[in-house]
């Protein structure tokens, strides 16, 4: 019953506690049960009998924040675009551990890059497509620049996390699009750039908004940057360890955080999901940007759509 229940992923400690076994009770038996099989020669490339701890997802920072595998895999993203050396995964390790003071070994980043299939013998491929740098561009009407990344919430009640994609348009601040699920690929980043565009009935114009992203590995995704290209649209990706070039999207995040995730303690997905929609349509119908004449955002597009109002052009 025991071994049932642990190869389901359930903690191993737990389960014994709760069926009143030794854990060395427990092991001894699933090694003698693996020898006899091997001398029967029932187990050869079998590696079912295999009962490792299960991969929790996320690790620590120095100070004792949860960081998640996907998070971690972003640094990972941003430090191998940094300067374009193909860094080994043993120094990428040593860099997670004194650039972002994140408690990760390098077996579990061999593991990640392993995944996001960035390991040494994989850079030496050149990339089809050249990489454009943010640089700062004058902004004065809607739909010119928008900006996209992800912010990561915490399900206390499933002890997991969960993804918030979102695009702004920088000018009149609306959240025109956004995606929360419990992972976040490269594909559901198409996916929502695709509604965007709709959202803002774009889909047949020529002249597309300019998208700006970080490094993240959503975003250098071979899929993501086939998807711009072929909509015609420019991709700029913000320099390494340059946040503010990103302002406006880690503004509404900053935002978010402090009026929504903070608030709640979330007991499952579909909580988080019902509370974040709610949020988010109080925060592009109702709440007030002193930096577009205290209009709310969906408001303020409105008007500027219909000439009836401006703000002054910044740079962004």
């Amino acid at each position: 019953m025991a071994e049932k229940w642990i190869s389901k992923g359930y903690k191993a400690s737990l389960v014994l506690n709760f069926v009143g076994l030794a854990p060395s009770t427990y092991y001894e038996n699933i090694n003698r049960q693996n020898r006899e099989q091997k001398d029967k020669g029932e187990v050869q490339e079998d590696k079912s009998n295999h009962h490792g701890r299960p991969v929790p997802g996320y690790s620590f920072t120095y100070d004792g924040r949860k960081i998640s595998d996907e998070e971690i895999k972003e640094r990972l993203s941003e430090l191998i675009c940094s300067d374009g050396y193909p860094y080994g995964y043993r120094k990428l390790a040593m860099s997670l551990n004194r650039d972002y003071n994140i408690a990760v070994n390098h077996k579990k980043v061999y593991r990640l890059c392993d995944e996001m299939g960035i390991l040494r013998p994989q850079r030496v491929i050149a990339s089809r497509h050249p990489r454009h740098l943010a640089k700062m561009d004058t902004v004065n009407a809607s739909n010119q620049l928008w900006e996209m990344d992800i912010k990561y919430g915490y399900i206390a009640g499933e002890d997991r996390f969960f993804f918030q994609l979102s695009v702004i348009d920088v000018y009149d601040r609306s959240i025109i699009d956004y995606y929360v699920g419990l992972s976040c690929t490269a594909k559901d980043a198409c996916r929502m750039l695709r509604n965007a565009l709709a959202v803002r009935g774009l889909n047949d114009c020529t002249n597309l908004p300019k998208i700006r992203t970080d490094n993240g590995p959503q975003f250098v995704s071979k899929l993501f940057n086939d998807t711009v290209e072929g909509l015609d649209i420019i991709h700029e990706r913000i320099p390494v360890k340059t946040p503010n070039m990103n302002a406006h999207i880690e503004s509404f995040h900053s935002i978010l955080e402090y009026e929504c995730y903070s608030r709640y303690e979330f007991e499952s997905f579909m909580e988080a999901y019902g509370v974040i929609d709610e949020y988010m349509r109080y925060y592009n119908e109702r709440r007030r940007h002193g930096s577009i004449k205290y209009m709310a955002p969906n408001k303020f597009y409105e008007a500027f759509m219909s000439n009836g109002v401006k703000i002054k052009e910044f740079s962004a």
